[in-house]
């Protein structure tokens, strides 16, 4: 869907905040388009768990009455928060009733920074329970891929995916502990840039899952994700410039055995390749030293998170989901048998950093996905097992790179012959983030992709 001069949906949240601060526009305005929007195709594709109606409107006439504007980046943009990120005056859901905590007394640090930055927070999205799963559905309903209704729009952060997508807000907060931001951009055709270990503040349960997750932002446009990565760091917004000549890995090895790619995802990455050479870098094949071993350990990791999250928060283990309860009884025994240690993530953060080194590239090019999205329904109600095969058949390429602290974007680059988006994944050393962004770029001015499906 293109902008439509008569509403500012559909607008990029550059030109919302650029429009504000220059008084071509209020936030009022901008946040009552919104929530009208939200209003007509929310109840379709239940991304949010709660919209802030009222309270929005009265916070964006607080950003119109403010003399200056100049320093608020996200001047009146509308924004929405994952449900696990503490929102003031909201309960923390958490993807269900179950693991639902108190009403917030005060923000999370990253909600801090986007409202310092000017930005309206409209609601808070759906994620499946505990973000465990790349499928966003609960007792209560599913949330819905907007370019395709009957597919899922990803997880864990796939109620945010599904509102970008759906234009109910140009930019949305997500975190990933093994690809959380990543596989809802690539299930619905937005960018999603996970950022290394430490640039962003994460403060999420216990300790991050063991620090694999990280807070970002999902967008349409390379441009907003940059500027939501500058806000969420806490640096100054600064223009992206275009990288000179890389050296660019490329890897279509699965990190997990026996995990097929299919065709559309494949030829994905050739496109990318061809989009790579064409903006004048070198591409060389090179994969990542994937191991049964590394599989397992990262797995019992994922395990051992559930199981640490749910002892610290007090939960109800029998009012949790089946497939969230066996993931916990998993989890209490690797962690209590000592099969999750901190020496084996700093060894694959070093043996990845070191990959780039020993190979000379500056960054590596993965697919995004392995198969199509999966059903969007059905998923919290069914069987641990098939639930742990339907994420690793169809998502298996985020997780290694939270294990390493590693920052990492997807980008849309093209269709699959269902409809549905086409993604690949770049990975870079610590501290790449900007060049990241920089070659997503050259990516959309190539190959511009459809902003929104609906």
């Amino acid at each position: 869907m293109d902008y439509i001069a008569t509403t500012w949906v559909g607008a990029t949240a550059k030109q919302m905040a650029r429009a504000v601060r220059r008084g071509d526009a209020t936030a009022t305005q901008i946040v009552a388009d919104h929530l009208e929007r939200i209003a007509i195709t929310d109840p379709s594709l239940e991304a949010f768990r709660v919209v802030r109606a009222g309270e929005a409107l009265a916070e964006a006439e607080k950003v119109d009455d403010q003399e200056d504007l100049a320093n608020l980046p996200l001047a009146g943009v509308p924004v929405a928060v994952k449900e696990n990120t503490a929102v003031a005056g909201l309960p923390t859901w958490c993807g269900s009733a179950a693991a639902r905590t108190a009403v917030a007394e005060e923000d999370h640090e990253i909600v801090r920074r986007l409202r310092g930055a000017g930005a309206i927070v409209v609601g808070v999205t759906k994620m499946p329970e505990m973000g465990l799963w790349a499928t966003t559905d609960g007792p209560d309903g599913a949330t819905r891929n907007p370019w395709d209704l009957d597919r899922t729009p990803g997880g864990s952060s796939g109620g945010a995916a599904a509102a970008v997508a759906a234009g109910l807000v140009p930019m949305a907060h997500g975190n990933d502990g093994l690809g959380s931001i990543r596989i809802p951009a690539a299930c619905c055709g937005l960018v999603g840039l996970k950022p290394g270990r430490g640039v962003v503040p994460a403060q999420l349960g216990i300790d991050d899952w063991f620090g694999l997750v990280e807070n970002g932002v999902l967008t349409t446009t390379v441009a907003d994700a940059a500027l939501g990565f500058s806000v969420l760091a806490g640096r100054t917004p600064a223009k992206l410039v275009q990288p000179g000549k890389l050296r660019v890995g490329v890897s279509l090895r699965s990190p997990s055995a026996g995990i097929r790619l299919d065709q559309p995802n494949r030829e994905a990455v050739g496109t990318a390749a061809k989009l790579l050479i064409g903006a004048g870098h070198d591409t060389v094949t090179a994969d990542p030293a994937y191991s049964t071993k590394l599989g397992l350990i990262v797995t019992a990791t994922w395990f051992a998170s559930a199981y640490r999250e749910a002892e610290a928060a007090g939960l109800d283990l029998k009012a949790l989901q089946p497939r969230t309860r066996q993931h916990i009884r998993l989890g209490k025994m690797v962690w209590n048998r000592g099969y999750v240690r901190q020496e084996q993530r700093d060894a694959w953060r070093e043996t990845s950093i070191k990959f780039f080194a020993d190979h000379n590239i500056d960054v590596l090019l993965t697919p995004a996905l392995a198969a199509t999205p999966p059903p969007a329904e059905g998923h919290a109600t069914g069987g641990w097992i098939r639930n742990m095969r339907t994420n690793l058949q169809y998502a298996p390429y985020g997780a290694p790179w939270n294990f390493a602290g590693l920052p990492a974007i997807v980008v849309p680059v093209g269709t699959r012959p269902d409809g549905l988006p086409l993604a690949v994944q770049l990975v870079g050393p610590p501290d790449s983030e900007l060049l990241l962004l920089s070659i997503a770029g050259q990516f959309e001015m190539a190959n511009p992709w459809q902003r929104h499906a609906l």
